[in-house]
């Protein structure tokens, strides 16, 4: 009976990630945040249904707010540059579109046909139109907006870095371009989305080639250059909450009205901002490794793209039957049943159901993601480089 119930939860949760030869520093990082993407969505949650909740809760939303989805975006480019080392362009197109594209339209039918069907019970005001915004306005999509900005914000990057062969110096103006540029555009967020972030992947490209070197790696788990960046992250998180704002990546064409000047500092100033953000969470992931701790988180960030996918949904079941049925408003006692449930509730159902019986709600093709985990081992060994961490769960 044990032992049954043993290789149950093996299965259910995929441990046989943490032995699997990866960038671990990675599934750390992508543990951490795809946790506060998970806390973000879970607070949206409870104060759009009424709930009060504490300062303290709101501050750390805040917090996390300017550093959260660049972090995705500089993994992404991370990795991109090597993929385009030793795979076709169609074959990275492909890639793409099946594990960002694909499951961005499916899972966002299912979200708005659910919200539609349970709107007595939901916080949401869905109508039939919104299936259209799943063509050219995602950020009215809730969480969604994320992956057909990192599909596009990738096909970007692929044409421009094989076409042009441009240099990391001026594609980084580049990308500064686009990050001030894009709120121009808001009215059309499937451009604006990807404009915003792209520079975040041309960072990651441009650190690719020294953060994977395993000499850098070992001088980054020394601790003294994490307790370095404590005070640099102190100093710009008081910068933004009582200079900046939130609105910094939210802004729209009413922006247009400040002095200009204004505008493209504070923006300039918010990317400063996240970038400390990132260095510091970047130099906490390598700690953890260090420290060999917290090995769950690593089984959380394999699976950060169906904990994405799927959170919001689990959550908003959750929160109504915490509220409706049990008569619960304790803001708390929702804030961490939400968050437990949002990231086990995804990572099992994938693993005993989605990834055997319903992948189609994943992928188009069927286990084509492990099929391309072991082409991408065996191409990483013939040319004796590091493996690439696995572009299927991208986010």
């Amino acid at each position: 009976m044990i032992t049954t119930f043993r290789k149950w939860i093996e299965a259910a949760f995929n441990s046989s990630v943490i032995e699997k030869k990866r960038h671990i520093w990675v599934d750390y990082l992508r543990g951490i945040v795809i946790i506060l993407v998970v806390y973000h969505h879970t607070f949206l949650g409870m104060v759009k249904n009424g709930i009060s909740v504490p300062q303290s809760i709101v501050d750390a939303n805040m917090a996390a707010y300017s550093f959260r989805m660049p972090l995705f975006f500089i993994f992404s480019g991370i990795f991109t540059s090597l993929s385009l080392s030793s795979r076709s362009i169609k074959t990275i197109v492909w890639n793409k579109f099946n594990i960002l594209f694909y499951p961005y339209v499916v899972w966002a039918v299912i979200q708005i046909t659910l919200q539609l069907i349970f709107s007595h019970y939901t916080n949401s005001e869905n109508t039939y139109f919104d299936y259209l915004y799943i063509l050219y306005q995602p950020k009215r999509l809730a969480h969604f907006w994320y992956l057909p900005a990192l599909f596009n914000s990738t096909m970007v990057f692929v044409f421009i870095k094989s076409r042009f062969k441009i240099q990391s110096g001026y594609h980084l103006l580049l990308g500064l371009f686009f990050f001030m540029a894009a709120p121009f555009v808001n009215s059309v967020s499937m451009i604006s989305n990807w404009m915003r972030f792209y520079i975040f992947l041309v960072i990651g490209d441009t650190l690719s080639f020294i953060i994977l070197k395993k000499e850098i790696q070992e001088q980054l788990k020394k601790f003294r250059y994490f307790l370095a960046l404590i005070p640099a992250f102190i100093i710009a998180q008081l910068y933004y909450f009582n200079i900046i704002g939130v609105r910094s990546l939210e802004n729209d064409s009413a922006t247009f009205n400040i002095n200009y000047a204004i505008y493209f500092f504070n923006e300039f100033s918010f990317l400063l901002v996240s970038l400390i953000g990132c260095a510091t969470f970047i130099s906490l992931s390598f700690q953890i490794e260090k420290w060999n701790r917290l090995k769950w988180l690593r089984i959380v960030g394999f699976h950060s793209l169906y904990i994405y996918i799927m959170h919001v949904i689990v959550t908003g079941f959750v929160r109504i039957l915490l509220m409706k049925f049990f008569g619960v408003t304790s803001s708390s006692i929702i804030l961490i049943m939400d968050i437990s449930f949002g990231v086990v509730i995804p990572i099992v159902f994938y693993n005993l159901i989605g990834k055997k019986y319903l992948w189609f709600l994943f992928s188009i093709e069927k286990k084509m993601q492990q099929r391309y985990m072991t082409k991408e081992n065996t191409r990483s060994s013939e040319r004796r480089v590091p493996p690439l961490h696995s572009s299927v769960n991208n986010i």
